[in-house]
């Protein structure tokens, strides 16, 4: 396996991109790729010319995630001004507007059934699930504190929610903490199943195997990539090489590397069978805050957005 460096596009944006997801093909189009940025646009992109298809304005602060509906038709977008819009993806109308109180909004993920949409709760230690047919809030999924931690602990006032990731059968959402745990949720009777404990900080990425439903890979400030039986509660592996934080994780569509983006500014691309990494690109000159494999079909496309304000699209084989 490896990358190839197929097209750089340097100021994409005007400020950091901070987002970055494929939107799936149409009937009419092909796969398109998706952009958020601290310059409060969210950006659509012809591959593999990174050619500018659109501008979506509506957020008043930077734009923090961005997500895709499985149809290809709608997307979604998560700005620190709480709100979370959701959009038709080739005409650009609002389709609905989610309100969350301040430093409510992180991460978001539609689930792959495409009837939910998962919001990282933020402060509120908690995942909010909305009904896509009437966005509607569904569901509210409180992180409860790890055994053995009391109320006074400091622990456990660090249960700000950074990330989310459903599983390939909807039936399980994952999401990270800012204190470093992990915790898994039955996603059809609401109710919490466990934590996943071998992160000491800030956990902002995670994505289950397209492959493995089990396997869970969660990306760290504590530089480490780790492994997880999601099901068994078992850490299975643990990969290190990046020199600072892991801003995002992703998993290739044959479930067979991982690809990471750092604030050691480099993209590496690891064997998950071997556990290591096999490749690092260094195309970019600043923190690598996403990392987004094209989902279905060859050939294999990874792209990456950076505080450089550019983006990076990758051949993948």
């Amino acid at each position: 396996m490896k990358l190839a460096g197929l097209k750089s596009i340097e100021d994409a944006h005007e400020e950091s991109v901070w987002a970055v997801t494929w939107v799936p093909s149409t009937e009419t189009r092909p796969a398109l790729l998706l952009t958020g940025s601290l310059d409060e646009t969210v950006r659509l992109w012809q591959p593999d010319e990174l050619v500018n298809q659109g501008k979506m304005t509506g957020h008043c602060l930077g734009v923090a995630s961005v997500a895709a509906h499985p149809s290809g038709h709608i997307a979604a977008s998560a700005s620190l001004d709480s709100f979370v819009r959701v959009f038709d993806v080739d005409s650009n109308n609002t389709i609905a507007s989610l309100e969350a109180p301040p430093s409510e909004v992180w991460q978001l993920r539609f689930n792959p059934q495409g009837t939910m949409l998962a919001v990282a709760g933020g402060g509120s230690a908690s995942v909010k699930i909305w009904d896509t047919t009437t966005w509607n809030l569904f569901a509210t999924l409180s992180i409860p504190r790890p055994e053995g931690t009391k109320p006074t602990d400091k622990s456990s006032s660090k249960k700000f929610v950074l990330s989310v990731a459903w599983s390939p059968d909807g039936r399980r959402i994952a999401c990270g903490s800012m204190d470093g745990t992990v915790s898994v949720f039955d996603a059809d009777r609401g109710k919490f199943l466990h934590h996943l404990e071998g992160h000491f900080m800030p956990v902002r990425s995670l994505v289950f195997s397209p492959v493995e439903p089990r396997l869970l890979f969660t990306g760290s400030d504590d530089t480490h990539v780790h492994m997880y039986d999601a099901e068994g509660k078992t850490l299975v592996g643990a990969m290190s090489g990046h020199a600072s934080w892991v801003l995002s994780v992703d998993v290739s569509t044959d479930g067979a590397a991982l690809a990471t983006g750092s604030s050691d500014r480099t993209v590496r691309l690891w064997d998950i069978n071997m556990r290591g990494a096999v490749q690092t690109m260094s195309n970019h000159t600043d923190q690598v805050w996403g990392v987004a494999f094209r989902p279905g079909g060859m050939p294999g496309r990874l792209a990456s957005v950076s505080d450089d304000k550019s983006i990076s699209l990758y051949d993948y084989s």
